[in-house]
């Protein structure tokens, strides 16, 4: 986004500007497996008591994620995810000022976490179920839509695109416009190119260098780099944990690049890096 315009995205109660420039989504996984936090959240007061931390740290949005989707993971039972986000929505919904998102593909989960609270459906595959897209229109809330190759069980098999900037942008701007014919409203739609979800180190590498083709569509852009593989791989990094830097280094040029919101799990470093950037973007 560009900085000092007037950019928001609403829903009912309530808005995010986007006007001050890219904002921080901070990641609270709520599962025993993801790929670097798995069992740290499990436990509810210890959620909620790091959602809070994010928001102090200067998370815009909470990310909560019911169910993993590293390479390889399996589907969650609906009533599972239900079970693991619900209690830890409706404690945040009370104790936070900024919306919460939930991360969930699934219609029974989204509806069942905007009961709670939440405020934001992020979709890892771009509204396939249209029981999603007609729950966002009726709830009138905004959607992130995120592209993937396969299924976070196949996807990182052997991805394969002829070229993967030029693919993934025109399925976005494919669901973004499917999206707006079920009834959301432009101005309520984000849109993700799935880093890490079914693309290769090189695919990955194209996507954020050539970023601000994504930005150009229109639609307000999502970046979620924080600590994957890819980074460990060029900065031989192992450990998830220990990718921060390699992280500030593609927030901050998705930042420069004018994506709205990145995905983080190091909230107060990222929040940091962005706020430089975003302040340097305004002269």
């Amino acid at each position: 986004m560009i900085p000092g315009s007037s950019n928001k995205i609403t829903w009912p109660g309530g808005c995010l500007d986007l006007g001050g420039g890219c904002l921080v989504m901070g990641i609270l996984n709520v599962t025993p497996d993801s790929f670097s936090d798995g069992g740290l959240h499990v436990d509810k007061d210890r959620a909620v008591a790091r959602g809070i931390e994010m928001v102090d740290q200067g998370a815009a949005i909470i990310d909560v994620g019911p169910q993993s989707t590293r390479p390889g993971s399996l589907p969650v039972e609906p009533a599972e995810q239900i079970r693991r986000a619900v209690p830890v929505i409706e404690a945040l919904a009370g104790r936070v000022s900024v919306p919460i998102s939930i991360d969930t593909h699934v219609p029974e989960v989204a509806r069942a976490a905007l009961d709670a609270g939440a405020r934001i459906i992020n979709d890892i595959t771009a509204l396939s179920d249209d029981r999603m897209a007609e729950l966002a229109a009726q709830r009138q809330v905004p959607v992130v839509l995120m592209h993937m190759q396969g299924t976070p069980s196949t996807m990182q098999l052997d991805p394969q695109y002829t070229d993967v900037v030029a693919q993934v942008r025109d399925f976005l701007i494919d669901r973004a416009q499917r999206a707006q014919a079920l009834g959301i409203r432009k101005d309520r739609i984000l849109i993700d190119p799935g880093i890490g979800f079914g693309k290769t180190i090189q695919h990955n590498l194209a996507l954020l260098a050539r970023i601000e083709v994504f930005v150009k569509t229109g639609y307000p852009v999502v970046v979620g780099p924080s600590r994957k593989a890819f980074i460990g791989h060029i900065t031989g990094r192992q450990v998830p944990a220990e990718r921060v830097f390699g992280t500030a280094a593609c927030v901050a040029l998705a930042a420069a690049a004018g994506v709205a919101v990145v995905r983080v799990h190091d909230v107060a470093q990222m929040a940091d890096v962005v706020k430089v950037v975003n302040r340097i973007r305004q002269f």
